[in-house]
């Protein structure tokens, strides 16, 4: 007497492969309310992680905005030893905007116009990765631009020289996020080295 449940023929021809396939498919599969119940879930989940992104692309942006700003610095001082002569770095409070203009001058030499953009880039492109020029971004403010314990914040251009024997002016800058987070940059003006610190807010 055969005991075996009986299977359609076209199974029972079947290889042991196929009769698998066959009993993986033949479960229960999901309904549309759990579908639907578990993209709910899903939608909830991105929802309340959408400020947690937010904040954090807010500190990043501070983050990168105080980095340029000393790469830009170490690229001056930078120059200014490896060439011999001092260098320059120009500050636009009004445009948020630090690059490096080049060499001083020689003495007798003309001097460039502090309202001229000849030697400013007109898109970062090269320039900003090479370390030449920060723009800083619409959500980072500049609360002080200190140079040689002058307020240089509402001026068109600000100044810095750096030297070849590794010494700077005097700059302080201070820079405010939109969730009022202050990182203070100063420049060491014996080592030209810039020093990041963090501020209360105000």
């Amino acid at each position: 007497m055969n005991t075996r449940p009986d299977r359609p023929k076209a199974l029972h021809r079947c290889g042991p492969v196929a009769r698998l396939r066959a009993a993986r498919f033949s479960g229960p599969g999901w309904t549309l309310v759990e579908i639907m119940i578990v993209v709910a879930i899903l939608g909830i989940v991105m929802t309340m992680s959408i400020p947690a992104f937010s904040q954090l692309r807010r500190k990043e942006n501070l983050r990168q905005a105080v980095a340029d700003v000393v790469e830009v610095c170490s690229t001056a001082r930078a120059r200014a030893i490896l060439g011999g002569r001092p260098v320059e770095l120009w500050i636009r409070p009004q445009e948020k905007l630090l690059f490096v203009a080049g060499p001083v001058p020689e003495t007798g030499a003309e001097e460039p116009r502090p309202s001229t953009t000849a030697r400013l880039p007109a898109t970062p492109g090269d320039e900003a990765r090479s370390g030449l020029q920060a723009r800083l971004p619409d959500s980072i403010s500049l609360e002080m631009v200190d140079v040689n314990f002058v307020e240089f914040k509402d001026a068109e251009l600000a100044r810095v020289r750096f030297f070849p024997n590794g010494t700077c002016d005097e700059l302080t800058l201070v820079l405010r996020s939109d969730r009022n987070e202050y990182r203070k940059i100063s420049l060491e003006v014996t080592t030209a080295l810039a020093q990041v610190e963090t501020l209360g807010a105000r």
